[in-house]
């Protein structure tokens, strides 16, 4: 017997509200590492992809392949607010938020899954003024299928805060036709869930993507703000793609022939660190400073 339910979360104070169904689902572990040349047939990313107004972010995106998920780890970022963008409306918050999260875009649907500066609720179940930690997000947009775009926060316990400096393992797996799993461990910390996503299937071609970026409220679509907010050593361990390969997910090392490299909105926002040896392996440091470098 296959057991469902749902958990819906609402927070007024951010404007969110939303719910995912979870699924108790099993699977056999058939995932190996994959390390060396390309695999038979695999597509190339393209050269560049136009960047989309708004943040300051930096991405690797995949090409469009028989790439089912996305995994890494990940160090946090240490941030430096700029004290003269605070948000009008609450003074206590800026209006610079830090995020690092992976992703996909499957048959038209694109999802950004990970971890985002939030508001946190103490023991006595009091939310802070300010955001004062990382907390798994999940969000994806609307589906030819009739699937409603849908954001959603995890729960808002001591258990899913992580914080800058604390190293992290973020892994996101397509499982089943319109079914992904999100999965980040760290610091003795555990968060698992699964998500609704009709456009995802181990049947279909998908592109996949880790960002690291400067989110500003309210700001989608539009030019960048200038700031002085700095998001600092973010370091990426080491970052795979997932891929069905002869019938079984493998993982395969997402190296600069795999990615798209994407530094929005200009280069000169960013100072990335990474040797040929930590390029192999999807590794790099990445440094976003609002008034550049």
């Amino acid at each position: 017997m296959k057991l469902t339910y749902f958990y819906c979360l609402a927070f007024p104070l951010l404007g969110i509200l939303g719910c995912a169904k979870q699924h108790n689902v099993s699977q056999k572990e058939t995932k190996v590492e994959v390390i060396g040349d390309f695999f038979p047939n695999e597509v190339r990313p393209v050269a560049s992809k136009p960047c989309f107004a708004g943040a300051y972010y930096r991405k690797l995106v995949s090409s469009v392949d028989n790439w089912v998920g996305i995994s890494g780890t990940v160090v946090l970022p240490q941030i430096t607010f700029d004290e003269s963008r605070k948000n009008p409306k609450n003074t206590k918050q800026y209006l610079d938020n830090p995020s690092v999260y992976l992703g996909g875009l499957m048959d038209g649907q694109e999802t950004d899954i990970g971890l985002s500066w939030e508001v946190i609720k103490d023991k006595d179940g009091k939310v802070s003024e300010s955001r004062v930690a990382f907390r798994p997000f999940l969000r994806r947009t609307g589906h030819k299928s009739g699937q409603q775009a849908v954001f959603v926060n995890g729960p808002a316990t001591a258990d899913y805060y992580w914080y800058p400096g604390e190293e992290v393992f973020m892994q996101l797996e397509t499982i089943g036709d319109g079914l992904v799993k999100f999965v980040i461990k760290g610091a003795g910390k555990r968060f698992e869930t699964t998500f609704e996503c009709a456009g995802y299937s181990l049947k279909n071609k998908g592109e996949f993507k880790r960002v690291n970026a400067i989110d500003q409220m309210g700001n989608e679509g539009k030019p960048v703000q200038a700031t002085k907010t700095v998001v600092s050593k973010g370091k990426w361990l080491h970052t795979d793609l997932l891929r069905v390969q002869d019938g079984q997910v493998v993982k395969a090392p997402f190296h600069e022939g795999r990615y798209t490299p994407m530094s929005c909105p200009q280069p000169q926002f960013f100072a990335i660190e990474a040797a040929a040896k930590e390029k192999l392996k999807g590794a790099e440091t990445i440094n976003i400073n609002g008034a550049g470098y």
